[in-house]
């Protein structure tokens, strides 16, 4: 008896070979620790990034981020997207297998007293490519890593919705807040310059207080018309986010109300988590896929071997269709090899650069993802510390002012004195609001670019 033994090249070739690099993950260009000093308040936990809904302790914003996340026209467009990235995924991985099909057919004819009937039913395959050397293995690994490159963009852009509706809810809060302080200021500017004209034409007080005085009226209700302007920009923006009209109901009543319902989101020590990030990851998985092109590109230099089968049966007579005798088959197998000329080269090359080009967007993105956490982190580091000087400055200007006024209406100090005040304190108290805007805002920065709302 004859034995046959096979040899390692023919049990390559039989159990099929793959052409691409073993994919290892870059070593990140950043370090490994994220950065500490004088801005950054220490950390010793681990854990880093909330659940947005941990996030976000508002009952009514936490309504909004639901509806947005169900109405917005922009997240529903990139599920769409990751559904298309799937389907093509699923048409590339079917071409690894044949497609089987199942025919029948009859055919009856007469020729004078002469009747012919011809019966057949077949099942088979057609130009069914044996994938030795990896490349539909290949070009099927691309399509698995574009669509979960596809799926991380979708996860990216519901944490971005998610910070920029809180962002756009914090803005409207602030512009309101604003504008409330624009009308105090206003009724207070016109109350003093009802004093300053009695007392002008009382003789008391000369036309340099009064135009004084005017300007800062004036200054008010130029504040209160831009800031009017600004908060229904702020709720058509908030509108646009949520996909839909929001109710005034649901509307902040305060700045700072809201600054104590939004938490404070750890960071961990290690840049190891900005490696999870949904922009990074996505980057990744369009690296692997890079990677899978560059192998299915070298498989076309090998030899494409197609196989073409049927098996069936066949008879004059459907009574005896499958009876013996009747049965057939066929099978037809193909090889081809490109000798001379032909794209394989300039695909091979191509495909070489766009892995290079992915690489890098890949490492930019680990480091983008590095300098946006270390900024959040020193902005949070240090903006307890300004928003506590920024409130007593708005009390120390406070009193500085009302020192002011008393001592004008007592004829002790000049009226630009009083009016110097009231701008100062009018200026504090704006950039208070401000200080609390940055406050919220930084920690729905932080949500965002740590990214691990899981």
């Amino acid at each position: 008896m004859i034995r046959i033994r096979p040899t390692p090249l023919a049990l390559m070739l039989l159990s099929g070979c793959n052409l691409a690099s073993p994919y290892a993950r870059p070593t990140p260009p950043v370090p490994a620790a994220l950065p500490t000093g004088e801005a950054y308040a220490p950390r010793i936990d681990d854990r880093a990034g909330l659940p947005w809904t941990q996030l976000i302790q508002d009952a009514r914003l936490a309504t909004i981020i639901g509806r947005a996340l169900s109405e917005n026209r922009d997240l529903r467009a990139t599920l769409a997207s990751v559904e298309a990235a799937r389907a093509q995924y699923r048409i590339q991985r079917a071409v690894q297998l044949p497609t089987i099909t199942a025919g029948a057919g009859a055919s009856f004819a007469r020729q004078n007293d002469n009747r012919q009937d011809n019966y057949s039913a077949n099942v088979g395959f057609s130009a069914f490519e044996i994938d030795l050397f990896g490349r539909l293995r290949n070009l099927s690994e691309a399509a698995l890593q574009s669509y979960l490159a596809t799926e991380e963009g979708a996860r990216a852009t519901r944490i971005a919705l998610i910070a920029e509706t809180a962002t756009a809810y914090a803005t409207l809060a602030a512009d309101q807040n604003q504008l409330a302080l624009s009308r105090r200021t206003q009724a207070s500017a016109q109350r003093t310059l009802d004093l300053v004209r009695s007392l002008n034409a009382a003789g008391l007080a000369g036309k340099l207080d009064v135009r004084q005085a005017e300007t800062t009226v004036e200054q008010a209700s130029s504040d209160v018309a831009a800031t009017i302007t600004q908060v229904a920009q702020d709720r058509n923006a908030l509108d646009l986010l949520v996909g839909a009209p929001v109710e005034p109901a649901l509307l902040p009543t305060s700045l700072q109300d809201l600054t104590r319902t939004i938490s404070r989101v750890p960071a961990g020590v290690t840049s190891d988590v900005l490696l999870q990030r949904p922009d990074v990851l996505q980057a990744e998985h369009q690296l692997q896929a890079a990677n899978a092109d560059v192998g299915a590109a070298r498989a076309a230099f090998f030899p494409r071997i197609s196989l073409t089968s049927a098996i069936g049966v066949a008879s004059s007579a459907l009574s005896s269709l499958f009876g013996g005798g009747s049965f057939s088959w066929s099978a037809s197998p193909s090889a081809s090899l490109p000798v001379f000329g032909g794209p394989n080269r300039g695909n091979l090359a191509y495909s070489k650069a766009q892995r290079d080009l992915y690489l890098a967007q890949y490492e930019k993105a680990v480091q983008t993802a590095f300098q946006e956490v270390a900024d959040a982190l020193a902005r949070e580091g240090t903006i307890d510390a300004q928003q506590a000087s920024q409130r007593r400055l708005v009390t120390a200007n406070q009193q500085a002012y009302d020192l002011a006024e008393q001592r004008y209406r007592a004829g002790i100090d000049t009226f630009l004195t009083a009016l110097t005040s009231q701008r100062s304190l009018y200026n504090a108290q704006q950039s208070a609001i401000a200080t609390d805007l940055a406050l919220v805002s930084n920690r729905i920065r932080l949500y965002r670019v740590i990214g691990a709302d899981q």
